[in-house]
């Protein structure tokens, strides 16, 4: 007997419900299951209470606020992927979003395709993790000076301590942790980490980038990993 493949839970927290019953309509054709919430605090209790493979969170809510469900969420779970709905003008937003944790953006308005690739993207990479984009043969482990990234635990410590990082921050680490001294630019980052390819998102890199590095203990002119190449991009290598 063949079994249906599990489809995805998605949860999509937006208080416009013609605009969260077009999401739903359109994310359920990936396919997925989807459960809607038009406010904050029901928002908070579905996220979690539930388990979900994604959470498109909106970022101007009534009640409860994007930015503290967000925190919320990423205080009881590292792993869960969040992307978020901003409006074009909310820059600081976007940015304190993903300073909390969120894997992704999408500026308003946007296409349906895009959203759909994104939220591919995501799953994606939820489901089968650094592993999935790896050779047989790489390491499960990395040592590079203090630092030890597991690709199995997807988990890393940082002179013993553990570091605590979203999927999207490890799987940055990894790849960066993959190729020593190798130059990677923004677009490289954001085709091969991220899963697509777009202009104009270099800014999801940086800000995740600078997250990353503050969680490495990384000083942008002092950095014991992740190195800025000037007018190129970034290279990773360990401080002797």
């Amino acid at each position: 007997m063949n079994l249906s493949p599990i489809e995805p839970s998605i949860l999509v927290v937006e208080d416009e419900q013609d605009l969260a019953s077009l999401l739903a309509l359109h994310l359920s054709e990936l396919p997925a299951r989807v459960q809607l919430a038009h406010d904050g605090h029901s928002g908070q209790q579905l996220a979690l209470s539930g388990r979900w493979d994604v959470i498109v969170l909106d970022l101007r809510l009534p009640g409860i606020g994007g930015l503290d469900l967000c925190r919320a969420v990423r205080a009881q779970s590292a792993s869960v992927p969040i992307l978020m709905l901003t409006a074009r003008s909310s820059e600081l937003d976007r940015v304190l979003g993903l300073e909390l944790g969120a894997d992704d953006y999408l500026t308003k308005p946007f296409s349906v395709l895009e959203l759909q690739a994104r939220i591919k993207a995501l799953l994606r990479r939820a489901a089968h993790g650094a592993k999935a984009e790896a050779p047989d043969d790489d390491p499960a482990r990395i040592e590079a000076g203090a630092l030890c990234v597991d690709r199995m635990q997807r988990r890393a410590w940082l002179e013993g301590a553990e570091i605590m990082l979203t999927p999207r921050e490890f799987d940055l680490l990894w790849h960066f942790a993959s190729h020593p001294g190798r130059v990677f630019t923004r677009s490289e980052l954001l085709a091969t980490v991220w899963g697509y390819g777009h202009d104009g998102y270099d800014h999801t890199v940086n800000s995740h980038i600078n997250r990353l590095r503050a969680k490495l203990g990384d000083e942008r002119t002092d950095a014991n990993y992740i190195h800025t190449v000037w007018g190129v991009g970034y290279r990773f290598e360990a401080a002797p």
